[in-house]
């Protein structure tokens, strides 16, 4: 298999997708074995976007075993950062892949487009105010003394 390329839009939705993802798989002190090809391979089919972390290698030691899992699987390259790499696979019969989709915060039509109301700001409903030093201290609110 060759490896997957993306465009720089999806490497960077993906990129920040993978931000909160933990690591699927660790690499031991063998290295890249079938079974660990095997468990990366499975951990795409089921998850698309994962972690995999490596040993204390060398960056260009690495960067080489990035490269060779991508290609071994098909998968895309989207970022190395120390030890961790994270890689993409879409699923061969998903018609949206994730990284085509839209970002979870989006609506999904225009007619959603209209800005909500933020809770407790409508018409009617009044802000509370910020308490005074003299009142968290437990009295009510002070008066002003009149000259």
């Amino acid at each position: 298999m060759s490896e997957l390329t993306l465009s720089r839009d999806e490497r960077l939705r993906l990129k920040s997708e993978s931000h909160h993802l933990d690591p699927i798989v660790l690499l031991g002190a063998n290295g890249l074995t079938e079974a660990v090809l095997k468990e990366i391979d499975r951990a795409l089919t089921t998850h698309q976007l994962v972690k995999v972390r490596s040993p204390a290698l060398e960056r260009p030691e690495r960067e080489q075993l990035f490269l060779e899992i991508a290609e071994r699987l098909g998968a895309a390259r989207i970022q190395l950062i120390g030890r961790l790499m994270v890689m993409f696979r879409p699923l061969p019969d998903d018609p949206h892949p994730r990284a085509s989709r839209a970002p979870s915060g989006a609506r999904g039509t225009a007619s959603d487009t209209s800005p909500r109301p933020r809770s407790g700001t409508g018409p009617g409903l009044a802000r509370r105010s910020r308490a005074t030093p003299g009142e968290a201290e437990g009295g009510g609110r002070r008066k002003r003394p009149q000259t």
